[in-house]
């Protein structure tokens, strides 16, 4: 039997720092689905954002150690111009260098295809928004949890207490990171280490970004569909869209096809590849795979309203009220679905992601000026990672000077 360990705070805590990359270089404050509805209508033009900037957008990959990392991609499309580069090589074994249609771990990336079949769902009257998740799953939390509505999961205000439970490995070295990479979860697993104790705040009171709120909006999808939430996600919006290099892995532990390798530095400072992952871990909030190229046909499709009609596409760009608050005091920056941040001037929406050798993003504008799908190979698993993230950043918004 393999190991049952609990590492989801630990993973919380990493994909939380992950999501707020591009928030952090804010420079002041900062084929549709058959749903019934019309489309949404094409977004008024915003502001013109600068001309791209090549010789910038190359620099900011082409530095692999600082941070280290093994290789980068960044792919730029939109009304306002187009760009495509790599760094580095996707199998340090092979020196085989980055290609177009290589395949990553995606991460967090995947609770935006999980959030638009939801919103698909609500849009066919099969699921209520408004409703507590506990109307769809009875068993999932402790009967004394006041009820969580199907929003407050997907904004990230449930309030749910932190995820606990014996046998918390020890996740202190990437050897010990390693140690576990064929654990295997189920999602009532996961879902039964939500601690017991008091909820963290009232639903919709506040916002904390967490991985559970997913892990219980894909426990939905299956509920109301009677179907596994990737096939959903496959027949809904992989195949309508022919994103053929995007999967939902499931227990295949590996990446299919060619793609990119992850590889984690030892404490000895050797590196050890850990594309090889068992992602049952992130099961509902963080186990996708995709190439820049079908995750910037996603997001394509996605603002254009060709995946949801426009009631439901304006949850995806509204904040939860002025009076929600981030935990740490900060404004809400997590819409149903999405994440925003202003960035020297240019205001951005999409989704960032995060695994062990892995660190990607897709953004746009929203009325599509600009989109930017990146993917880079980190090696530590910490706040370096950062620098990577303010390169691509400022290149894309700063223009030429």
């Amino acid at each position: 039997m393999p190991v049952r360990h609990r590492r989801r705070r630990v993973l919380a805590g990493a994909a939380l720092a992950g999501s707020l990359l591009l928030t952090a270089v804010a420079p002041a404050a900062l084929a549709a689905a058959d749903t019934g509805a019309a489309p949404a209508a094409a977004p008024a033009r915003g502001p013109a954002v600068p001309p791209l900037d090549t010789q910038a957008l190359r620099a900011a990959i082409a530095d692999l150690g600082d941070p280290q990392a093994t290789a980068a991609q960044v792919r730029v499309e939109g009304s306002a111009g187009r760009w495509y580069g790599t760094s580095g090589v996707a199998d340090l074994r092979t020196k085989r260098p980055v290609r177009p249609d290589d395949a990553f771990r995606v991460g967090s990336i995947t609770k935006v295809f999980v959030a638009t079949a939801v919103l698909q769902l609500a849009a066919e009257h099969k699921v209520d928004l408004d409703a507590p998740v506990q109307r769809y799953l009875p068993d999932a939390l402790p009967a004394d949890f006041p009820p969580i509505t199907i929003t407050q999961l997907l904004n990230h205000t449930s309030g749910l207490p932190t995820e606990s439970g014996p046998g918390v490995p020890d996740l202190s070295t990437p050897e010990k990171v390693l140690q576990h990479r064929y654990d295997r979860w189920t999602p009532r697993e996961l879902v039964s280490q939500v601690g017991r104790g008091p909820m963290k705040f009232a639903p919709g009171t506040k916002q904390e970004y967490r991985g559970i709120n997913y892990v219980l909006a894909a426990m939905v999808i299956e509920k109301v569909t009677g179907r596994p939430y990737g096939e959903e996600i496959g027949r809904r919006i992989l195949r309508p869209l022919h994103l053929t290099r995007t999967s939902v892995p499931g227990t295949d532990l590996g990446i299919r096809g060619p793609h990119v390798h992850g590889y984690l530095a030892m404490s000895d400072g050797s590196l050890r590849d850990a594309t090889v992952y068992d992602q049952t871990e992130a099961w509902g909030e963080g186990e996708m795979i995709s190439t820049t190229g079908d995750l910037d046909r996603f997001l394509s499709a996605l603002f254009s309203g060709r995946l949801l009609p426009a009631a439901q596409l304006d949850k995806m760009f509204t904040l939860p009220p002025a009076n929600v608050r981030m935990v740490d005091g900060g404004p809400a920056r997590y819409s149903t679905g999405l994440q925003t941040v202003t960035v020297n001037g240019v205001t951005f929406w999409g989704k960032t992601g995060e695994r062990y050798g892995y660190n990607s993003a897709m953004v746009a504008t929203r009325d599509q000026q600009r989109r930017v799908v990146y993917s880079f190979n980190p090696t530590h698993r910490d706040q370096s990672q950062m620098k990577m993230t303010l390169r691509i950043a400022d290149a894309i918004t700063k223009g030429k000077g």
